[in-house]
């Protein structure tokens, strides 16, 4: 596969595009004409440019408004023609992108258009270039890739070829089995693109929602796939029209479209029985740990919070100042070393989630993945007899460390030291349900797809929940068997939750660790009479669950005295309460599922609200 962009995908001027395209891996480029023109170099020097980085240039686009064109309108688009070929010869491409008319002007004469495209490969040809049609899914007469290739197909002309594009032809919903009527020889490039499932205008939803394979609803995967099925081996070329991705760094944008690229032909490969040329998305068992970057003086207060939650020391590092902190199955590690990672953490974050560590199956397969993608392996020093834990980067510069599965139990033999006379850690909880994670509103979807090309997860759909002063939204992914649950939350309103965490806590992290119990009202009992702070939610709230899910007085009431909130989809139920956040950084969750899949969507207003009036105190 040759791995293509458009330049009009990334931020940022001409020169710049091309380094950090050349930088992220890719093979070629597509010239936008827009960035063309806006550059001070001459096409020449831009062609040379794009061969110094080791690029080809695949494309040269757009060319609008060809086809079927009335009188003297048809030759003028003829003189324009050829004055996009001598650009395209100074660039060194050979190929132009001819997108279906949207001129009021435009006749639908078939006989027209294909007399018109007859014209243009002749003068292509004489010229040594190759002209390329793709029906945009506004077009006023050519919408749809197979009238399309019905017209290229009646041309019948070597330079004339057809262009798909995945959004033109999956926003109309035309079925991608139509592929497998084109001859791969005369399908000239390939685009791609992403888009969330919206319903508004074809060209508004274009130009402003595409996004990067993997991080929208739409089939990419089955679509590659039936390119494969034809034959199809020429460039796979991103082109995205997006305002985040037109205000995030050049580099970033770049590196999470070749990450796509390399995932979907690797989804594709796997879907059409092919060979492939990385492993698996990795199989997530359960987040094993989560490791807290702690100073001498935030330590001792965030263990009494731990006390009173039911968690006890059981364990202390054989080398390090780190220890071990236990609840049923959910281990907590917290690390008050004065040098390494967890130290830098700390004097950047402060108080804060520096690692995350997962049970998985297979890790060196998973990474030989990471590599293929682009991900940033991390390797520190270990002591002699000390365990190596491979990591990868995460959000915000945190750790990912692989641990693999049936293998737990001897990390923490082999790493920690048990407390002699250490008393038994509580019963209240007994897994990590999931984990949230915030990050700059620019950097969602870069997360989104770091999760989604690395690990075997699916996507649950967008929210958008309302905060006092903005809108945040929100998106999960999960492991198939719900083992593993990662909600990522970014918001573009300054004043925010989410915001202030990014602001205050110095960059992307953990906001929040929700931990499952057998029994909420018993877990709240006894961590309330153990000093536990937990986040006051307002009397309003339980009269309007009254009124809205016909509850019980008596149970109404119980959840009151507790602050527990409460949610429902048919007849399953979900119990959540919150603790008061730890240094105006992180706080938990603990939550009690009946059947239940989400995560209380519903009530992330009012948790919100709750938290937004200590924003002037201590604690969020």
């Amino acid at each position: 596969m040759q791995t293509s962009i458009a330049t009009v995908s990334i931020s940022g001027p001409l020169d710049q595009k091309l380094q950090a395209i050349a930088a992220a891996g890719f093979d070629g480029v597509e010239i936008f004409e827009n960035d063309l023109i806006a550059f001070a170099g001459s096409p020449r020097e831009v062609g040379q440019m794009i061969r110094d980085h080791g690029l080809t240039c695949t494309l040269f686009q757009p060319f609008r408004d060809f086809e079927g064109m009335p009188g003297d309108m048809r030759a003028s688009a003829l003189d324009r023609a050829e004055r996009k070929f001598d650009i395209m010869q100074e660039l060194g491409t050979d190929l132009v992108l001819i997108c279906s008319n949207i001129s009021p002007q435009a006749l639908g004469d078939r006989q027209r258009i294909i007399d018109d495209f007859s014209e243009l490969g002749e003068r292509a040809a004489a010229r040594s270039l190759r002209v390329g049609y793709e029906a945009l899914a506004w077009g006023r007469h050519v919408f749809d890739h197979r009238d399309a290739w019905e017209i290229v197909r009646a041309v019948n002309h070597p330079a004339v070829g057809l262009i798909l594009d995945s959004f033109h032809s999956l926003s109309r919903n035309v079925p991608i089995d139509s592929i497998a009527t084109i001859d791969p020889e005369k399908l000239f490039i390939v685009q791609l693109a992403d888009a969330p499932k919206l319903d508004m205008d074809y060209l508004y939803w274009s130009r402003h929602f595409r996004n990067m394979p993997g991080q929208g609803d739409l089939p990419i995967a089955e679509y590659v796939r039936a390119l494969l099925d034809i034959g199809y081996s020429g460039p796979l070329s991103l082109e995205i029209f997006n305002d985040r991705f037109r205000a995030s760094p050049a580099n970033i944008i770049a590196l999470d479209g070749y990450r796509s690229l390399k995932m979907v032909d690797d989804e594709a490969r796997r879907l059409s029985g092919r060979t492939v040329s990385m492993p698996a998305r990795a199989r997530v068992r359960h987040v094993e740990f989560i490791e807290f970057a702690l100073s001498d003086t935030e330590a001792p207060l965030f263990e009494t919070m731990l006390s009173s939650a039911g968690f006890r020391a059981i364990g202390k590092h054989v080398s390090k100042a780190v220890t071990h902190w236990k609840q049923g199955n959910v281990n907590l590690v917290l690390n008050q070393a004065n040098d390494g990672f967890a130290r830098s953490h700390n004097i950047v974050h402060g108080a804060s989630v520096c690692a995350i560590g997962i049970s998985a199956e297979n890790i060196p397969a998973i990474l030989e993945r990471a590599s293929a993608l682009h991900i940033t392996r991390y390797e520190q020093a270990v002591n002699p007899g000390e365990m190596r834990i491979p990591s990868v980067r995460g959000v915000g510069g945190s750790l990912i460390y692989f641990i693999e599965a049936g293998t737990e139990e001897d990390v923490w033999a082999q790493e920690f030291v048990p407390l002699p006379d250490a008393p038994a850690p509580g019963n209240d909880v007994n897994r990590i349900d999931h984990v949230a994670q915030v990050m700059g509103y620019e950097e969602f979807l870069s997360w989104l797809l770091y999760y989604f090309a690395l690990f075997d997860v699916v996507k649950t759909p967008q929210l958008e929940i309302a905060d006092p002063l903005g809108i945040v939204h929100s998106q999960a992914v999960e492991s198939p068997d719900k083992n593993f649950r990662i909600t990522l939350n970014g918001s573009s309103a300054a004043q925010t939750l989410s915001s202030r965490f990014i602001h205050h806590y110095m960059g992307a992290g953990v906001q929040h660790i929700a931990l499952s119990c057998d029994d909420i009202f018993a877990t709240n009992k006894s961590m309330t009479e153990r000093g536990l702070e937990i986040l006051e939610i307002p009397a309003n709230y339980y009269d309007d669950l009254a009124a809205r899910f016909g509850l019980s007085q008596e149970l109404i009431d119980q959840m009151a005295a507790g602050n527990i909130l409460y949610d429902r989809s048919d007849d399953y139920e979900y119990f959540q309460f919150y603790t008061r956040a730890f240094a105006k950084r992180f706080f938990f969750e603990f939550v009690e599922r009946r059947g239940y899949d989400g995560y209380g969507a519903g009530n992330a207003t009012i948790r919100l609200a709750a938290q937004s009036r200590f924003r002037d105190d201590m604690p969020i």
